[in-house]
């Protein structure tokens, strides 16, 4: 386990190596949240209603914030990139050498530099944006305490997204298109860009049975009390089942990835 805390801590002062790119990163976060914020005061504008579907405006700008924040955390790119690197040089080999887990030294690396990110990119940007045009409280304490709990859950789905997909390219030997098409997912069944209130049905129901809703949407959804304390419960329980199906995909791709490199080794 220090071998791993060790990777933490190494990922997190790499990324302090490049400090004159925090100001081009917060501007970048910034100018992202400001556009959807903007969208969103325009369509409201729109429509003249003070709600839609029974979502305020100044909720649907605190949506934006957080939206923002839980997705500025996490970079699926960079962790399929750095598989799809390791396989191009070749150092993927090393791994199966090491008493280590390729896998949770991604995770490590993935945590290291999810607290550089939080600490440099989303707390100042969301602290700026909620100054300049405010942002709702949680509905309660136990909302708090449980946007929290579905945040940290919405940063292992995502990192074993990234990872299942850029394990993947070790059969198509090339990760070039794989975060690609995560992204695209995530653009459109996270909730990030429209929150699934205002999906049509059934698209709304089977985006809320999909895994990529707990990326942002139920995190979101939570801390606007959106969600009865059971609805909080089940949901949870549903995202754990949807992490572990997916922490089973990771463990038993990278067991084929490991035997395929040493089949073609020799």
């Amino acid at each position: 386990m220090s071998a791993y805390l060790a990777f933490t801590r190494s990922s997190f002062h790499s990324q302090l190596a490049y400090r004159n790119e925090v100001w081009a990163n917060i501007f970048g976060k910034l100018v992202q949240v400001v556009a959807r914020v903007a969208i969103w005061q325009a369509a409201y504008a729109g429509v003249g209603a003070i709600a839609v579907e029974g979502v305020s405006l100044q909720q649907m700008v605190t949506y934006a914030l957080l939206g923002g924040a839980v997705m500025g955390a996490t970079r699926p790119e960079r962790i399929i990139g750095e598989i799809g690197r390791s396989l191009k040089t070749g150092d993927i080999a090393v791994w199966l050498l090491k008493p280590l887990s390729y896998p949770l030294y991604l995770f490590a690396n993935e945590c290291g530099s999810f607290f550089y990110r939080l600490m440099t990119q989303v707390i100042p940007t969301i602290t700026f944006t909620a100054l300049f045009y405010g942002m709702l409280p949680p509905a309660s304490l136990f909302h708090a305490l449980m946007f929290i709990a579905f945040w940290a859950l919405s940063f292992t789905l995502l990192f074993l997204m990234s990872a299942l997909f850029g394990l993947i390219a070790f059969w198509l030997m090339t990760s070039f298109s794989l975060d690609w098409i995560l992204g695209a997912l995530l653009q459109l069944f996270s909730g990030l860009l429209v929150p699934f209130w205002f999906f049509p049905e059934p698209l709304a129901t089977i985006a809320r049975h999909l895994p990529f809703a707990w990326v942002v949407y139920y995190p979101n959804a939570v801390y606007l009390g959106r969600l009865s304390a059971a609805d909080i419960w089940f949901h949870l329980g549903l995202g754990l089942a949807w992490a572990g199906l997916f922490l089973f995909g990771v463990l038993w791709l990278w067991r084929s990835a490991s035997t395929r490199i040493t089949v073609q080794g020799g």
